[in-house]
């Protein structure tokens, strides 16, 4: 294939495409980077927070290793090694999965537990200063609604 047949093919950004799609990337760079330094203040990653976090809010404070990695984005090899970091911090443990015999279950530890109770302030704090704070209310429904209508057109 030339390289002339497949720039023809490409739908390039008009200028008001770009500066958008350049905006958005700044915004989101911004915010996790800021909320995501300030986890790292209180001894948590992003990703603890979000193992955490999930766990704290499922039945029995458990997860399948496969569903988290799928919320989270991930690789199940990804998630299972960064699960061996966390427990051996004693935020969670793992236990056989019988209907998988490759997966395991999340569980959220008593220690895992209060760690998150006890970072769950601060990262709300910094939620605020870094996103929430700076938004007006119309500011957050609208981007509420573009959340809803990127995650629909990914589901197709």
């Amino acid at each position: 294939m030339s390289t002339n047949s497949s720039a023809e093919t490409v739908r390039w950004l008009n200028p008001d495409e770009e500066r958008a799609w350049r905006a958005f990337r700044r915004m989101m760079i911004a915010v996790q980077s800021g909320t995501a330094h300030d986890l790292t203040m209180i001894g948590l990653s992003e990703p603890d927070y979000e193992v955490l976090s999930t766990l704290s809010e499922r039945p029995r404070r458990t997860s399948t290793l496969g569903e988290q990695a799928a919320k989270m984005g991930w690789s199940r090899s990804r998630l299972s090694r960064h699960a061996t970091r966390m427990e051996a911090r004693g935020l969670l443990r793992r236990e056989p999965d019988p209907a998988d015999g490759r997966g395991c279950y999340l569980v959220l530890t008593e220690h895992g537990l209060e760690t998150l109770e006890n970072a769950a302030p601060a990262h709300l704090e910094s939620v605020r200063r870094h996103f929430i704070d700076r938004l007006t209310p119309e500011d957050l429904a609208a981007l509420e609604h573009i959340a809803r209508k990127l995650e629909e057109s990914g589901q197709t």
